[in-house]
């Protein structure tokens, strides 16, 4: 094989490569839940951890504090909600928990 061959098949493999990544992405961002109450009603932008609180309830998983700003994660059931000090930045679907089969000992 000659080095132009070669290169060409690499760039079209990354090519094919990165299409498939972007497609992927669109398919999931598509697939999320609406915030609302007809999909997952999420806790928005600049709320306090108090309204968190009275809206979802006491999070089953609080994680401490990391960095300056203090950046924490509370994680309920279904989604997670991302504070900077105590005011929510950003509030995500969690993702579903592949269900994968032991694999046999060879």
């Amino acid at each position: 094989m000659t080095c132009k061959t070669f290169l060409i098949a690499c760039l079209t493999c990354a090519f094919l490569g990165s299409a498939q990544a972007t497609t992927l992405l669109i398919d999931v961002i598509g697939a999320e839940p609406a915030n609302s109450t007809a999909g997952l009603a999420r806790p928005v932008n600049g709320m306090t951890m108090k309204q968190v609180t009275q809206q979802c309830g006491e999070p089953p998983v609080k994680y401490d504090a990391v960095g300056t700003p203090a950046i924490t994660r509370w994680e309920y059931e279904q989604h997670s909600v991302y504070f900077e000090n105590k005011l929510v930045i950003h509030s995500v679907v969690n993702k579903p928990q592949l269900q994968t089969k032991p694999r046999a000992l060879q």
